[in-house]
């Protein structure tokens, strides 16, 4: 049976596609879940450094592509889980160096091998996005809830749409006392906007960026807000009934800014 390609995007850079691609990896390699994670950021190479394996790289993505090496020779084992590889970007070359065509086969030869092969979307919806979604079944879109990462999302939704159906959406950075004096838009706020199915909210956490830094994902950490939410959202992933927290405010935001930003 062939695993499942996701890919994990935004319209916006800087939301936390990579830190989402890591946490969701380790927490399905954590549940015993065979998984890959493929970082297509080609030029801007940052998956590794979360994942706290930049020292074990000898190959990347484009060796496999232009022949230099063998698909198993670049992907690296992250020792704490067995399960779990990650290929990484090359830092050197061009988005323009892999064609989806490519990236297609390769996440083709994964799937045979994984049951997840998780695509960590670069910024944007040029070459790097049509390259990471090519090879992918399904989609997770990322935005914090903030009018222009909310209303960029829109777009690349509808882009999806086209070609894998329905993503799947995760909030991140959600502020519960912003949320609550109506200063930053709210759950429903943004489900109404991108009428897509919620896989999960995680809290705005400081523990995110502490672990990110050290190399050791924050879902390592099971004493962390945001730690608990990326394996609330991986055991949905993996079909558990879990609910989904209700985290609503004044309504204040939307009501003011609706009109002008998203045609309401």
């Amino acid at each position: 049976m062939s695993g499942r390609a996701i890919v994990i995007t935004s319209g916006k850079g800087g939301v936390g596609k990579t830190t989402t691609t890591a946490n969701i990896g380790l927490g399905l390699a954590k549940h015993d879940r065979k998984v890959a994670l493929v970082d297509a950021d080609i030029g801007l190479r940052n998956l590794d450094i979360i994942m706290g394996l930049e020292n074990r790289i000898v190959y990347h993505l484009v060796d496999v592509i232009r022949g230099r090496c063998q698909l198993r020779q670049a992907l690296v084992k992250d020792k704490r889980f067995p399960h779990l590889s990650m290929l990484p970007a090359s830092q050197i070359d061009q988005k323009e160096s892999v064609t989806p065509e490519q990236m297609k086969d390769l996440v083709g030869q994964l799937k045979e091998d994984f049951d997840f092969v998780l695509i960590d979307c670069p910024a944007g919806i040029e070459q790097g996005f049509r390259n990471a979604v090519a090879g992918a079944d399904e989609a997770i879109v990322i935005t914090t809830p903030d009018v222009s990462p909310v209303r960029d999302a829109d777009r690349v939704i509808g882009l999806l749409q086209q070609s894998l159906g329905d993503p799947q959406l995760i909030i991140n950075r959600m502020d519960v006392g912003m949320v609550k004096r109506g200063e930053m838009l709210d759950q429903q706020d943004v489900l109404d906007i991108l009428a897509i199915r919620l896989l999960g909210l995680v809290p705005d956490d400081e523990e995110v960026i502490i672990a990110g830094n050290r190399g050791t994902p924050v879902v390592l950490n099971e004493h962390s807000r945001s730690g608990k939410a990326y394996d609330r959202i991986v055991r949905r992933m993996l079909g558990e009934d879990i609910p989904i927290p209700e985290l609503n405010g004044t309504g204040g935001l939307m009501h003011r800014l609706g009109k002008m930003f998203f045609g309401r």
